[in-house]
């Protein structure tokens, strides 16, 4: 049965991820099907190059709950949590594909108790270890030496910073957010972090607040480092601009605001081969807390796994396959594409 908009715009908690596909996928987003249209481009079926990262969503539990999180995470996501057994089938895969860049997500991914213990892992097998932080988890009580802890093991940390000014970032993220987010800038930017040749990266990650898709990263990067300098004596190696998916919390925000099948029309007219040639999931392999394969972080919170054809699970593990996988895609796929199309590390083309 198909989920109708208006349903989906009066439930609380969200729909469900079988329901957002539904709806995504049912002609009302008044779009081409992806797939048709990556045909249309020579690209169909679009497959997977390699596993040159790791991308691991260690749980859903996190100390803020943003408008546009994808993930739905929150400080209620206590059950969502990747267990020791589960890192340590990681670990076992990283063993074998050799030295992938480790990218940790969440939720916030430190709030995990084995988030310490698997960058110290990792790190010793010579990998390249992002944290993906939303700023505000480093000023946590409980979370004490924790800046520290990524210097020392020089983690590269990817931080969420909607805007550089307090009202738009405090409506995305809360009130006082902003504040919070600027001590912790200025506590990592005290340990090196963002610093001309320290080698500890900093990279700040944009994320537009309405329907409509990010501005030039380069211009956008430019305007963020001469605020964020000239008002508040912060700096930061990059800026990331990141596309809204039109998926969980943003997919309801789009709904109740009028603006899904714009927004979908808008994604869909900007659609770029270019960009599609260099979308994460090529070379991105995402585990899920209970360590189910997906081949990005968006199918994963759709809940759309690997092709059947490959090892859908980390305990499965085998890297020849899963190198070369056809990748799943679905209307949601859009928003990597569109424009100068969008990743994990921003901007693709």
């Amino acid at each position: 049965m198909i989920v109708e908009l208006s349903l989906l715009a009066s439930q609380h908690p969200l729909a469900l991820p079988e329901q957002q596909l539904q709806i995504l996928g049912n002609g009302k987003c008044g779009v081409k099907p992806f797939d048709e249209v990556l045909y249309e481009a020579g690209m169909d079926p679009l497959a997977a190059t390699g596993v040159g990262v790791l991308q691991i969503n260690v749980g859903k539990l996190c100390n803020q709950t943003c408008k546009h999180c994808h993930v739905d995470a929150g400080p209620d996501r206590t059950a969502e949590n990747m267990s020791r057994e589960t890192f340590e089938l990681c670990l076992s895969a990283v063993r074998r594909i050799g030295r992938p860049i480790i990218d940790l997500t969440g939720g916030a991914p430190e709030l995990n108790p084995h988030f310490r213990w698997f960058v110290e892992q990792v790190r010793e097998l010579g990998c390249h270890v992002i944290d993906r932080c939303n700023l505000t988890v480093l000023l946590l009580a409980p979370q004490r030496g924790l800046a520290e802890f990524l210097a020392k093991h020089g983690v590269e940390v990817i931080a969420s910073l909607p805007y550089f000014l307090a009202q738009r970032t405090d409506a995305q993220r809360g009130d006082g957010t902003f504040e919070k987010s600027l001590a912790a800038l200025r506590k990592l930017n005290g340990l090196g972090y963002g610093q001309p040749g320290s080698g500890l990266a900093l990279n700040l990650v944009y994320n537009p607040t309405g329907a409509f898709l990010p501005p030039d990263q380069a211009a956008l990067e430019a305007d963020f480092r001469r605020e964020l300098r000239t008002r508040y004596g912060v700096e930061f190696s990059s800026l990331y601009t990141l596309t809204n998916m039109p998926i969980s919390r943003y997919l309801d925000f789009l709904i109740r605001s009028g603006n899904f099948r714009r927004y979908m029309r808008k994604l869909a007219g900007a659609f770029n081969p270019v960009a599609a040639e260099g979308v994460m999931c090529r070379t991105t392999l995402s585990v899920g807390w209970d360590g189910t394969l997906y081949d990005c972080d968006f199918n994963q919170m759709l809940e759309i796994g690997v092709s059947k054809e490959v090892p859908r699970h980390i305990r499965d593990f085998r890297e020849v396959e899963l190198s070369t996988r056809r990748v799943v895609t679905g209307q949601h796929c859009y928003g990597c594409t569109a424009g100068a199309g969008s990743s994990c590390g921003g901007a693709t083309a």
